[in-house]
């Protein structure tokens, strides 16, 4: 009787996971970061291809709802233009002076612009596929949309109806349809992500909420909290300020109502810190100004605190945890 095939009992959908995995762990998008660039070159092209051919969904309105009849602002108080330079170019500008001042790695610099664009794109992305999604009214939306028949002369359930947008006379297109994309700001949501972003860097560079930590003998763990001074602090907090005035300008130039500045401010700063700890330690770590090492691959000449061949930093609670399971195992090895 023939001897069983060594491979009888491998499926083939096996064979197949098998042969990706090990073709991902040999492949250079695990050891450089290659699948970090081709990630942002996904985000941006989706990114462009909503901008031109996606319009959002557009929910039906009353003409008589106070909510959607304040005026339409021709000039803003912050126009795109603007928002671009205070969120982007602003903090790319602070964050690029700041490693060069301190003399920081290449790696470093690295992982400091990588964070920060992946993170406006990422916001981007998701603030523009929930606002054409949702197709919430914008406060001004009657002032844009021009419509034929403002008010029925008899009065009554007719002027309480619902309608669409073909009661629209307005032919500009942009500014039609641009007035169902309410929620959530984008403003708001690119403001956070990349204020927030510098924010969240310039709290790592000066430690303000770093502790170190040390571990005199086996198992024993001591903790050197390292007070952040106000002026530290304020600076720090400084760009999450600027993120607010821009939000509440949207409020002043009737985009947006509270409902959706909050919501687009929160995305954009749950995105940012998503994106700064993909590369940097928590900021309570005694280590938070220095980022994470690379993959093997990457070619930064330097890890974590200038030394080769640095991993991931683990966090203090690691460290404690790590030297008490030695000593229990030491404790267990003498009593043997």
């Amino acid at each position: 009787m023939a001897p069983p095939r060594a491979n009888s009992g491998t499926s083939p959908r096996g064979g197949i996971l098998a042969s990706f995995s090990r073709f991902w762990q040999a492949s250079c998008f695990r050891r450089t970061y290659a699948s970090d660039y081709i990630g942002f070159v996904f985000l941006l092209t989706g990114y462009i291809l909503i901008q031109f051919f996606v319009e959002p969904f557009h929910r039906m309105f009353s003409l008589h709802d106070l909510r959607i009849s304040f005026p339409h602002a021709e000039v803003e108080r912050v126009p795109l233009s603007h928002a671009f330079i205070y969120a982007l170019f602003i903090p790319l500008f602070l964050l690029t002076a700041t490693n060069l001042a301190t003399h920081a790695t290449r790696h470093k610099h690295h992982v400091t612009l990588l964070g920060l664009v992946i993170a406006m794109i990422l916001t981007s992305f998701l603030t523009d596929v929930i606002k054409n999604t949702v197709g919430r009214p914008r406060p001004d939306l009657l002032a844009r949309c021009l419509p034929s028949s403002p008010t029925s002369p008899g009065g009554g359930d007719e002027n309480n109806k619902l309608v669409t947008i073909d009661v629209c006379t307005q032919t500009h297109h942009h500014t039609l349809h641009d007035g169902w994309r309410s929620f959530p700001s984008g403003h708001s949501s690119f403001a956070f992500a990349g204020l927030g972003y510098l924010s969240l860097f310039l709290a790592g560079q000066t430690r303000i909420f770093a502790h170190s930590s040390s571990t005199s003998s086996v198992g024993e763990h001591t903790e050197k909290v390292v007070r952040g001074d106000l002026v530290r602090a304020l600076v720090c907090g400084a760009p999450l300020l600027g993120a607010t005035m821009i939000a509440i300008s949207r409020c002043q130039d009737y985009r947006h109502d509270v409902w959706d500045v909050c919501v687009g401010g929160l995305l954009g700063y749950t995105v940012t810190y998503w994106s700064y700890r993909r590369y940097w330690p928590r900021l309570g770590s005694g280590r938070c100004d220095e980022p994470y090492a690379g993959p093997p691959g990457a070619g930064q000449e330097e890890g974590l605190g200038g030394r080769a061949g640095y991993g991931r930093v683990r966090d203090e609670e690691e460290g404690v945890g790590a030297g008490r399971s030695v000593g229990i195992e030491l404790g267990q090895f003498g009593r043997t």
